[in-house]
């Protein structure tokens, strides 16, 4: 457990130390650069899910947009098929998603391909489900890809990053503590980024904040979600800025943020949201609302 621990806070340390020495070079590389600067004041977009709005949720499409619309970071999620292949996909069913129905686990990549995506509206359209190979081939250089259900696939994730050079470029979160995560990430000599999730509504929070607050090493980022802004919540916030680590916090829906979520800021004013949310020293802020998010940041000067 020690030697864990401490290989873990190392690989946090060292991570910091060897990506800021680049400042330049592809647009990814330039955010990943922004993600190891505790001190920029730049705020980073995450797109929940891609351009979903425009597009079915997770599909090459909606990454695509997401990247041509300036976004930082895209936000996928991953299931496993049967056969053992990583396709994009939020459900443990395809039901909702696309034109076919099951459990994933219980499919063929094959019959996947097969079935269609539909788009928000419920709409069929001729996108297919994308795998893991593809959405990283799409995303190379482009921008910062982070995985959010994935964390137990590591083991298949990770020959796909070293085949395309893509360690730094993708950022994983979980919500596991960081004694499970070293036992991860110590079967490896590189790894890709890491984040933990710390959900002040779950009853795991404590355990999970505390196993990381043992490692004395600050790390790239926390992820904090709250439904209330208690006191608990700021001092949190607080610590983890005064740590050196930066702050990821999402406006997607109320019970992530205590209401500064993305439809408040539709329906009113979108400083009285994402600038709360900044306030509070966010620095990295995943949305269902990118356009509008990235339009109030460089009104503040805070995003290209």
């Amino acid at each position: 457990m020690i030697r864990l621990l401490i290989f873990l806070a190392s690989l946090f340390l060292f991570g910091a130390c060897a990506s800021s020495e680049s400042v330049s070079g592809t647009r990814a590389e330039r955010v990943v650069s922004e993600i190891h600067d505790p001190a920029s004041k730049k705020v980073l977009v995450a797109s929940h899910r891609g351009d979903w709005r425009n597009y079915p949720e997770n599909s090459l499409p909606a990454i695509r947009s997401a990247i041509e619309m300036g976004v930082d970071i895209v936000e996928i999620d991953l299931a496993l098929t049967s056969d053992s292949m990583l396709v994009l996909c939020h459900d443990r069913t395809i039901d909702r998603t696309t034109s076919g129905r099951g459990l994933i686990a219980e499919i063929t990549y094959d019959s996947i391909r097969r079935v269609n995506l539909r788009a928000g509206q419920n709409a069929v359209t001729h996108w297919k489900v994308p795998t893991l190979e593809e959405a990283l081939i799409l995303c190379k250089d482009k921008i910062v890809v982070n995985i959010d259900k994935g964390f137990q696939y590591y083991g298949l994730i990770h020959p796909l990053l070293e085949k395309y050079g893509m360690l730094e470029q993708v950022l994983i979160k979980s919500n596991v503590t960081a004694d499970r995560a070293a036992a991860t990430f110590s079967k490896y000599d590189d790894n890709c980024l890491f984040m933990p999730i710390v959900n002040f509504g779950k009853k795991s929070y404590r355990k999970i904040l505390e196993s990381y607050e043992r490692l004395k090493y600050p790390l790239l980022a926390y992820e904090i979600c709250w439904s209330e802004y208690t006191p608990e919540v700021e001092t949190c916030m607080r610590e983890v800025i005064a740590g050196g680590s930066k702050l990821w916090v999402n406006s997607l829906w109320p019970s992530l943020n205590g209401g500064l979520c993305d439809d408040a800021a539709v329906e009113g004013d979108p400083a009285e949201v994402y600038g709360k949310l900044v306030d509070m020293g966010a620095t990295m802020i995943q949305t269902d609302r990118p356009e509008l998010l990235i339009s109030y940041l460089r009104s503040r000067g805070l995003h290209d």
